[in-house]
């Protein structure tokens, strides 16, 4: 049984634990506003491209189209790449990424596909080195910078492209977390390389449109700039998700904390109390003998 020093040391231990993870929660919290507000603030955009391109890539077919829209003309090699965060302490967020870039590639290697990995950010990259060592192919390093924007977006997508016209992989997949709420966060993954063409026509497409430049020439310039965005729109939705998983996990902490704290003195007391009437017991017992 622990003595009560060594008990008063350890309420005192997780007392100075609970203000850190109570501090990282209100932190995690004030952040999580501007990293949702600018996750919000990007789709709109981003969808509203989604349906430009549509439009374009319905009147544009064959050989004309460019090569990020047409591609190799092969699936064979795909390339996964997967957004993790840089910084722990937010629950399961990461593994479930890992999760969900493990469930993709044994999915394509089930079908004889050859896989490998590009990896974005820190923390998903030691479980997905240890089952699948021989399928890195490379890796960004988000940490370098306090909050990755646009920039960052912009240096990620010309190196894929760079890989994808120098005929390193025939399809690449974007593996990131869609931020939802605080408690949910749930990976996704989509198509980025070749640009899919909507499964659905866009509406008014019976509309007469005369584009100038051609639609190739428009295509040559929007398919790099909706990389781009797509790889944007994945750091916004990633830094929104990272702030709500540490905010949750940190308000667990503190809970878990709390109640620790309320079991050790608890028991603290108890053992006080035995140890005063023990010492009771041995002076009433002293006082009879004499």
């Amino acid at each position: 049984m622990a003595s009560l020093k060594e008990l008063k040391n350890r309420i005192k231990s997780v007392k100075s634990t609970q203000k850190i993870t109570k501090a990282k929660q209100m932190v995690a919290a004030a952040k999580l506003r501007r990293a949702q507000a600018a996750a919000e603030a990007a789709r709109p955009y981003a969808a509203r491209l989604a349906v430009v391109m549509g439009s374009l890539a319905g009147k544009v077919t064959g050989d004309s189209a460019p090569l990020l829209m047409r591609g190799t003309g092969s699936t064979q090699r795909h390339l996964l790449v997967v957004v993790n965060t840089d910084k722990g302490l937010c629950g399961g967020l990461n593994s479930n990424i890992v999760k969900e870039a493990k469930i993709q590639a044994r999915a394509l290697m089930a079908e004889g596909k050859t896989v490998s990995l590009y990896l974005v950010g820190k923390k998903g990259r030691a479980p997905l080195r240890r089952e699948y060592p021989e399928v890195l192919a490379d890796q960004f390093d988000t940490s370098l910078v306090r909050t990755p924007g646009y920039t960052e977006a912009e240096q990620i997508a010309a190196d894929l492209v760079a890989k994808f016209e120098a005929g390193k992989f025939d399809v690449a997949h974007l593996v990131y977390p869609v931020f939802k709420s605080a408690l949910a966060q749930e990976p996704q993954t989509v198509q980025l390389l070749p640009v899919p063409a909507p499964a659905v026509a866009p509406a008014n497409s019976d509309a007469a449109v005369e584009y100038e430049p051609d639609e190739e020439e428009i295509l040559a310039e929007l398919l790099p700039r909706y990389v781009r965005t797509q790889f944007f729109t994945a750091l916004l939705e990633r830094e929104a998700s990272e702030q709500g998983a540490s905010m949750t996990a940190m308000d667990n902490a503190t809970r878990n904390a709390g109640d620790l704290i309320q079991k050790l003195t608890v028991q603290y007391n108890r053992s006080r109390q035995a140890a005063i009437t023990t010492e009771l017991i041995e002076i009433i017992a002293g006082a009879e003998a004499l």
